[in-house]
């Protein structure tokens, strides 16, 4: 009985295993068959050929086109099933890049119809490769302007997201007129992610960007130029900085950071302007130090030429601007209109909500027991700056419990009073021009607290800070 239960068993095994080998083979079977099928098929369609040459013969020039489609081919999935393909090291030496072989096939497809990319290498030293297209003469007219097309916007979409960033700082000569920006790599490690900000306005701001890049063709129907200008302002240590170098990694934008004190005149800042490049974030810190110290030769005229003059009307093309200010009741108001200046961002000291924020992200902590005691001193009037408060959380975050006590005595003692009528969620606020286009997240702007608090003081005559502070809260 034994046996013929081990005979049985042993029977099985071997039928299972020659059903498996069986599956196997038809699924081989299957692409051999599929492979020959394609190839009948192909007898019986007529096709046409473009070819796209690596140097363009009539100016001994690369052709540009070429670029594009072998970022194109490169990136299709349809390369990673092709029976051999070429593996290589990319421009960082963590990336590996699927290449075309020499001569090698491959099959793309685009509204339903089948296109053949043929990778032809004669190894000559002009002339020698070449990108044939194969498409079927009934299918031609109805889809090769329009795969041109997504190719192009395909290959610069791959090619923005491998490029690497760059930082390009201005410098003084009063000879030099050309190479006045000198540059370097940009490594920033700032993202959305890692930055103290509410999520709501994280996700805005975002969504505005994502907006900005794809809007070329409404800007143009409005008659508008395709760029954006933001004005950040609030204390200095909250942020603004890391913001921008934010933006900039999630656009995947260079950064032209604009020192004008280093500027001539007005007509050397419409010089620097016009030596920037497209898909680029131009940023003037402190915008109201050099406007009210006179520390630069450049005019408020000059400033407001920049921003949205005949010379930027031309060469701002498809760029983001960003001014820094510690208060905007400082700036002229020429400079804030609508057209100038597009999104407001308020960048004030912390709150408990930040402060819980940079908690998380500095020590790992979402809750802690000294959290109430924290909370307590930011409502009695009390903050510090996002760069204050997370520098000692850096120097102390081995032990977050020592981390928090000594925040905890850095605002008991230098931040004593500093949070009144400061503190609170940072706003967001779009001038489109219209009335009913513009909008604010958070509290008011330290223009209007001021005179909310003096309209307090006469009314009470004895309502303190703290009562204020938390009264504008519940306001914003």
């Amino acid at each position: 009985m034994v046996i013929s239960y081990l005979l049985l068993l042993l029977v099985v095994v071997v039928c299972a295993f020659v059903v498996v080998r069986v599956l196997l083979y038809r699924t081989g079977l299957v692409y051999i068959v599929k492979k020959w099928w394609g190839a009948m098929e192909d007898c019986f369609h007529v096709y046409q050929s473009f070819k796209v040459p690596e140097i363009n013969e009539d100016t001994m020039q690369e052709n540009h086109l070429y670029r594009k489609v072998s970022e194109y081919l490169n990136s299709l999935t349809s390369i990673e099933d092709s029976d051999f393909t070429n593996l290589i090291t990319g421009k960082k030496s963590n990336e590996i890049v699927l290449k075309l072989d020499p001569n090698q096939k491959i099959e793309d497809r685009f509204l339903g119809a089948k296109l053949v990319w043929v990778n032809e290498e004669k190894g000559e030293k002009i002339n020698g490769r070449n990108l044939v297209l194969k498409i079927r003469k009934a299918d031609k007219r109805r889809i090769l302007r329009p795969y041109l097309q997504h190719i192009h916007t395909v290959a610069d979409e791959v090619e923005q997201r491998r490029r690497d960033l760059k930082l390009y700082i201005n410098i003084y000569s009063s000879h030099q007129q050309n190479g006045r920006w000198k540059s370097i790599p940009f490594n920033h490690p700032s993202t959305f992610e890692t930055i103290a900000m509410e999520a709501d306005l994280k996700a805005k701001v975002k969504s505005d960007l994502e907006s900005f890049l794809k809007a070329k063709q409404y800007y143009h129907r409005l008659g508008r130029v395709w760029k954006r200008s933001y004005l950040l302002y609030g204390p200095s240590g909250t942020g603004k900085t890391s913001f921008v170098a934010a933006m900039a990694n999630f656009l995947g934008y260079d950064v032209y950071d604009l020192d004008l004190s280093k500027v001539s005149d007005d007509s050397d800042l419409k010089i620097l302007l016009l030596q920037t490049t497209a898909k680029s974030v131009i940023v003037i810190e402190d915008l109201d130090r050099f406007l009210i110290g006179k520390s630069t030769a450049v005019t408020l005229s000059g400033v407001l030429s920049f921003m949205d003059g005949l010379l930027s009307s031309c060469v701002a093309e498809e760029r983001i601007m960003v001014f820094t200010t510690n208060g905007k009741e400082n700036l002229d108001q020429a400079i804030l209109r609508p057209g100038r200046v597009d999104v407001h961002i308020h960048f004030p000291l912390c709150d408990f909500t930040a402060f819980k924020n940079l908690a998380n992200s500095y020590l790992g902590l979402k809750e802690h027991k000294l959290f109430p005691q924290v909370e307590e001193i930011f409502q009695n009037g009390s903050s510090l700056s996002a760069a204050e408060i997370g520098e000692l959380m850096i120097s102390n975050r081995n032990s977050p419990s020592r981390a928090i006590k000594t925040v905890i005595t850095a605002l008991q003692t230098d931040g004593d009073g500093r949070g009144n009528g400061k503190i609170g969620r940072r706003s967001y606020v779009e001038e489109s021009g219209q009335p009913a286009g513009v909008f604010c997240e958070g509290v008011h702007s330290v223009k209007d607290i001021r005179k909310l608090y003096g309209f307090l003081r006469m009314k009470s005559g004895a309502r303190s800070s703290q009562s204020f502070d938390s009264g504008s809260q519940k306001d914003g």
